[in-house]
């Protein structure tokens, strides 16, 4: 990690931006019933992953690192299932984009499971 200067630097880091950006696009087309109960978790899943892997990273410490990549690959896979309950809800509008923030999570997944493991 002597090379990483910053937690931007990191590609699990900017993947995790994607994420939360492709998310918060993906939402707005959802029943505004759900707005205060499904999005707002969604929402808040999605800003998880991204902003654990820069406070583990800011922590600077390999331990308290691993410890909020499990975090982020929890909020990720959290994030997977929301995102597939609403696809069975019928609030995806966009099935295209749906479809890229699944290949993005899975690739986010492992991502971080293969950064995590060079930690050790």
């Amino acid at each position: 990690m002597n090379s990483i200067k910053s937690h931007k630097d990191l590609h699990i880091w900017r993947k995790g931006m994607d994420i939360t950006e492709a998310v918060f696009r993906l939402v707005k087309s959802f029943p505004k019933e759900e707005k205060d109960i499904l999005i707002n978790q969604m929402k808040r899943c999605a800003l998880s992953i991204p902003s654990n892997i820069a406070e583990g990273f800011g922590r600077n410490s390999n331990r308290s690192f691993i410890y909020f990549l499990a975090i982020a690959r929890g909020s990720l896979y959290e994030l997977e299932t929301q995102l597939l309950l609403a696809e069975r809800f019928r609030y995806i509008t966009d099935d295209k984009l749906m479809h890229a923030i699944l290949l993005q999570i899975q690739e986010e997944g492992k991502m971080i499971n293969a950064f995590s493991k060079t930690l050790h």
